[in-house]
């Protein structure tokens, strides 16, 4: 990639001139090619991720084959906190490699690997022997998603400097969108949406191409040797990760309001249910999800690209007060029969749910990345990240309790804990170029 690379990547990124002049020669000289590998791998990581998706496909999947609803109430808190917690743990062994790619590759070929064999489970399981199956490959692929989560910011920062990065994952979730939605409109062309398991079989073995595709593009990435850091973890990860967040205030911080964000994440479930709690057809079939985060990733993706390279403090506030609003409006909206039997209520709720968590998801990504350099990154993303699953836990058991009360009463928590996490979010420093004041 030469003249080429850097007249398509000048196409879609606009760079910071002078955070580009402060890069090394060699690096600053890579930034082009380096800057569409990654937007091309991380499109094809975000397109498997529309097919796996706990929250929709998945479950729609553990149902068709008749296992237990149990089942399906784990999906997305072993998804989610599953490549979570281990971050902590692994970040020792991460910082030890000069190339932090290898670790990404390596994560990216284990989620190839369990969505392969989710693939296969689907196209001839059946009943509770197969839910728990795919319960343990979703496992799987959440602890080889910890390696790549942790690598690829890593990558990210040696390789792009500030002021492209949020641009670069807004692209990504983009990309991902147009699959998401080329995606939900097939499922709708099959059957009004009723898809059987040998259909999501194939759907979740093209999804397991993607990422093998994704790692082959990651592979060509040309990243600087780090030095490899010695092992000083005195008293283990776990003392190391609870002096980090106890003596360094704006990462504390930051963990905190990343704790409060999760409105976004956690409400759109609970619409579900509450759309088929009140017996409206808005939502019926599994298409109708997938566009809606697919259409969310086209309208917001590059949007918040951009805006989380100006301010991703901002973005991530605002994105949070967004959700909650949203949230706030619709419960207040079922205490009206008519709009409560709306068909379009609970559709544009999620959709507008899903539009506010790209930004905010986009922001926190570029807020940890841009707040440290070096292994400090490292430790920044896996100590988050493993502080996060615990969070996510804690949360989740709450709203699910909460949720035997109606789902109701789990949408007002939520969106309460966002209406904190928008005070908190304005005492966060500055990060992003033009903004920082430290």
């Amino acid at each position: 990639m030469g003249q080429a690379a850097t007249k398509i990547y000048g196409r879609m990124v606009k760079p910071d001139l002078d955070a580009l002049a402060r890069l090394p020669e060699d690096v600053r000289r890579n930034v082009p090619g380096n800057g569409l590998r990654l937007i091309v791998a991380h499109a094809l990581q975000n397109a498997g991720d529309q097919v796996v998706n706990a929250s929709t496909v998945l479950a729609w999947l553990v149902a068709s084959i008749g296992a237990p609803s149990w089942i399906i109430g784990l999906l997305v808190p072993v998804r989610e906190s599953g490549s979570m917690l281990p971050q902590a743990a692994l970040a020792p062994w991460v910082r030890s490699h000069r190339q932090r790619k290898r670790i990404w590759i390596m994560g990216a070929a284990g989620q190839a690997a369990a969505v392969a064999a989710m693939a296969f489970t689907a196209a001839v399981g059946t009943g509770t022997a197969a839910g728990v199956a795919i319960l343990f490959e979703v496992a799987c692929f959440a602890l080889a998603r910890a390696l790549s989560s942790i690598a690829s910011k890593d990558v990210q920062g040696r390789t792009i400097p500030p002021g492209q990065r949020g641009q670069i994952n807004g692209i990504a979730a983009f990309a991902s969108g147009v699959v998401a939605v080329t995606v939900g409109l097939g499922i709708r062309l099959i059957g009004g949406g009723d898809v059987d398991p040998a259909a999501l079989a194939a759907l979740l073995a093209s999804a397991a191409l993607a990422w093998v595709a994704a790692l082959m593009v990651f592979a060509r990435v040309k990243e600087p040797d780090g030095f490899p850091a010695e092992n000083n973890d005195d008293g283990g990860w776990l003392a190391r990760s609870w002096s980090l967040l106890r003596e360094d205030k704006p990462f504390r911080r930051f963990v905190g309001v990343r704790g409060l964000l999760l409105v976004s994440a956690l409400s759109p479930p609970f619409i579900v249910a509450m759309a088929e709690e009140r017996g409206s057809g808005g939502l019926s079939g599994l298409g109708p999800f997938v566009i809606a985060s697919g259409l969310a990733g086209i309208l917001g993706g590059r949007l918040a690209g951009r805006l989380a390279d100006r301010s991703s403090k901002n973005l991530m506030m605002w994105g949070c007060a967004a959700s909650s609003l949203v949230v706030f409006a619709l419960v207040a909206a079922t205490a009206i029969p008519a709009a409560a039997a709306s068909s379009w209520l609970y559709p544009a709720a999620f959709f507008l749910l899903a539009l506010n968590h790209v930004g905010v998801r986009v922001a926190r990504k570029t807020y940890v990345v841009d707040m440290a350099t070096g292994d400090q990154r490292t430790e920044y993303v896996a100590v988050s990240n493993t502080a996060m699953g615990v969070l996510l836990l804690v949360t989740g058991g709450i709203s699910s309790a909460l949720a035997q009360l109606g789902t109701g009463a789990a949408l007002l928590f939520l969106a309460a804990l966002g209406s904190v996490g928008v005070v908190a979010a304005r005492f966060l420093p500055e990060v992003s170029p033009g903004k920082h004041t430290g």
